[in-house]
């Protein structure tokens, strides 16, 4: 695999405007799509193989990314909310290693990812323009974050997963 910042380690600035929040719904939009296309074809057996040191599985690392959908509905709460403090992440990642996705066919966790993911982006788009600029600490990142910075955020979190995915394609086409 290659050398990568771990996911905890990246550092984030958030100084585009606002008004950009189409682009960032339209890249949450784009994750089942961009996932489905990445496994196609891909043998089971492929898609369950952990790698050394208990690290994820191709499935796992797919179903993680249905899992964290749950905190970015928490944190829309909490912007609705008017709360100060966005709810933090679980960075044991309880919930995932609890769904046991290794089990569960691909098809299955990508038709879930759709689900999820859907629902989440019809939220997003009942949002007024001006919510996408509602503004909270991001608890771990210690630093303000507007509700398009959290839709960003995640589109990169997405992107941050769907890359380890190919590094594991990669590494087991070799």
């Amino acid at each position: 695999m290659t050398a990568r910042i771990n996911w905890v380690h990246r550092k984030f600035n958030f100084d585009f405007p606002a008004d950009l929040y189409p682009e960032m719904v339209e890249r949450l939009r784009g994750l089942p799509d961009h996932a489905a296309g990445r496994v196609r074809g891909l043998p089971e057996i492929m898609s369950t193989r952990q790698e050394v040191g208990g690290q994820w599985s191709i499935r796992e690392h797919l179903g993680h990314l249905i899992s964290v959908d749950d905190l970015l509905e928490a944190r829309l709460d909490d912007y609705e909310a008017g709360m100060q403090t966005l709810t933090a992440a679980d960075m044991s990642n309880r919930r995932t290693e609890q769904a046991d996705y290794i089990q569960v066919h691909t098809s299955d966790i990508l038709q879930a990812m759709r689900d999820r993911r859907g629902g989440l982006v019809r939220r997003l788009e009942t949002l007024a323009p001006e919510d996408f600029g509602r503004t909270a600490q991001h608890p771990r990142l210690d630093q303000p974050m507007r509700t398009v910075d959290a839709v960003y955020f995640f589109a990169e979190h997405d992107v941050y997963h769907l890359a380890r995915i190919t590094e594991l394609i990669q590494a087991h086409a070799g």
